[in-house]
């Protein structure tokens, strides 16, 4: 089933694609122009492909549903997600995967500002965002949980794998980067260590899923070593304004 979303309002797409997701597992959804909402709080067995430009909040409250993106998404994408898969054949704004709770987001090219925001894990539910180029600033910043992968293919000149504040507030999770990085952009409570091999074996789940959705080399990607980046503290804060 094909919709067509050209100028239509948000309201409407979406009315759509619910109507459709009642009798079939997939929906495509062409000629998108910003309209919101698409695939919120979209229920496991049921997939959203997607052609064009999405709007803010793209896939928000996911419910273990699949969003596919050909093309760039604006901001909050995944926004507090329970779990799915989104997947982004290109950028993404700002917040990627703000406060999520569960599942896997991959994004083929770069992330905008506060990628991993307050991401969070309990038990079982270990939310992933993995990054193909780079990010803007405070990734990862309050992340409390979960794994964020940064890649950094394809970087020109002068681009960095992460922009200032990297991890700020970070007080638990992790963060996998590849290659050289600035460490200058590192908020003061991050440690930078090797990988374990548990580390080794999770990454490499991510990495050839990575390469399987967007058609890359995974001996190339593998043939730079990766870091970790975790919290010195789970309070970062604790004697910010007084001793505690």
């Amino acid at each position: 089933m094909i919709i067509e979303a050209g100028l239509t309002r948000y309201e409407k797409v979406n009315e759509d694609i619910k109507k459709q997701l009642e009798t079939r597992k997939k929906v495509t959804v062409k000629d998108v122009n910003g309209q919101r909402y698409i695939g919120c709080a979209l229920d496991s067995g049921k997939t959203i492909e997607v052609y064009g430009t999405p709007g803010n909040d793209m896939a928000c409250y996911l419910n273990g549903g699949k969003v596919v993106v050909y093309g760039n998404c604006q901001d909050a994408v995944g926004n507090t997600m329970n779990g799915g898969e989104i997947v982004v054949h290109g950028h993404s704004g700002d917040a990627m995967g703000y406060g999520m709770r569960d599942g896997q987001i991959y994004i083929r090219d770069n992330v905008a500002c506060r990628g991993g925001i307050h991401m969070k894990e309990f038990r079982q539910m270990r939310p992933v965002l993995v990054i193909g180029k780079n990010a803007g600033s405070f990734l990862g910043e309050y992340m409390a949980g979960g794994t964020i992968v940064l890649l950094g293919l394809e970087l020109r000149r002068g681009e960095k794998l992460f922009g200032t504040h990297c991890a700020s507030g970070m007080h638990g999770g992790k963060i996998f980067v590849r290659g050289n990085f600035p460490k200058e952009n590192l908020s003061d409570n991050i440690k930078v260590t090797n990988l374990d091999d548990d580390d080794k074996k999770e990454l490499d789940l991510y990495v050839k899923k990575y390469c399987k959705y967007f058609d890359k080399d995974y001996d190339t990607i593998m043939s730079k070593s990766f870091k970790k980046l975790i919290p010195a503290t789970a309070r970062p804060y604790a004697n910010l304004y007084t001793p505690n």
